[in-house]
């Protein structure tokens, strides 16, 4: 069936040994040389481990081919699941922080949208992150900087990182900028923080879309909101269960949250660094009793592309397999 993804890091989709590829390309080290070691990297202790892990092994991306291709890869990876259309995430700061420049970034990740749609037919749109814990005027350039590649293929701004240490209210000009352009509002929350992070994401980020969201579950009235306002969860379960948001997939409160009425779609997140795909995704969603075309039903409804494009993934032929 075809499956559509709203919630990927390119930066972490990059299986190992194209990893080493890029750093020895970039004469740059990184914190292991074998893909063995590097598997070994990406077993996480807990969500703060898996951050300063993917700090490190990024840090390698440094040339507009380097982004291009990391949106190709996946985008084969991705149509080999059955991927028809794809809002992926990069975080440009933190590049630029280590003296890339803006347009190497945002230049090469658009080319690969462009060639991924050609060499593999899928659609992908991106998505750029900032990082919590940015001065607010690296925000605001984030912002300034997806608006100006609004028409490559850039449709919305996001948010993500250290969740539970920053919160959402010094990003608000910046989401305003891109809010204003069009672009649209999709912040990470309820993840490593509770309902207050999803709270604050709607009031304060305007967001369109939740990336996570889970912790909703622990206010009812929030996720009687979350229903009503059609507001879509990106979920992805294994990466909850890989930086130890849920202990268990059974105890997953994705079934819960459906149950009450909010969308949901699912993604891989950093495929490459918790061990997952598309499919295996889509495999454990029906195992926790949802769906799969309830999924893809709610990643149309949250995708923020335009009409036409939305128009035609909602003619697909989507296997019905709900329990």
């Amino acid at each position: 069936m075809p499956k559509i993804e709203l919630h990927v890091h390119l930066e972490g989709t990059i299986r190992a040994h194209t990893l080493l590829e890029i750093a020895r390309r970039n004469d740059l080290p990184l914190p292991a040389q074998t893909v063995e070691g590097l598997e070994e990297l990406y077993r996480f202790r807990d969500f703060e481990h898996f951050i300063d892990t993917w700090i490190l092994t990024t840090n390698v991306l440094r040339t507009d081919d380097d982004f291009r291709q990391v949106v190709v890869d996946y985008a084969a990876e991705a149509a080999s699941h059955g991927a028809v259309y794809l809002e992926a995430i990069f975080s440009p700061a933190e590049r630029v922080a280590r003296g890339v420049r803006w347009e190497d970034i945002f230049s090469g990740y658009c080319d690969g949208v462009q060639q991924a749609l050609e060499d593999h037919g899928v659609t992908v749109r991106l998505t750029p992150d900032i990082y919590r814990g940015a001065p607010a005027e690296d925000a605001c350039e984030v912002a300034r900087w997806a608006v100006r590649y609004n028409d490559r293929g850039v449709v919305g701004l996001g948010l993500g990182g250290r969740e539970a240490e920053f919160p959402a209210e010094p990003y608000a000009r910046a989401f305003a900028i891109a809010c204003e352009a069009g672009l649209g509002s999709v912040p990470h929350a309820g993840e490593a923080a509770g309902a207050e992070s999803v709270r604050a994401a709607l009031d304060v980020l305007c967001a369109r879309r939740i990336r996570h969201g889970i912790r909703a579950i622990e206010d009812a009235g929030l996720v009687r909101e979350l229903a009503d306002r059609r507001v879509v969860l990106d979920v992805c379960l294994t990466s909850n269960l890989r930086t130890g948001v849920v202990a268990s997939l059974m105890e997953h409160p994705l079934p819960l949250l459906v149950g009450a009425g909010v969308a949901c779609s699912v993604s891989t997140d950093d495929p490459a660094m918790f061990d997952t795909d598309l499919s295996r995704e889509y495999q454990v969603l029906e195992g926790l009793g949802v769906g799969s075309d309830a999924a893809y039903r709610a990643g149309v409804l949250g995708a923020l592309c335009d009409d036409a494009t939305r128009h035609a993934l909602e003619l697909l032929p989507v296997t019905h397999n709900s329990p």
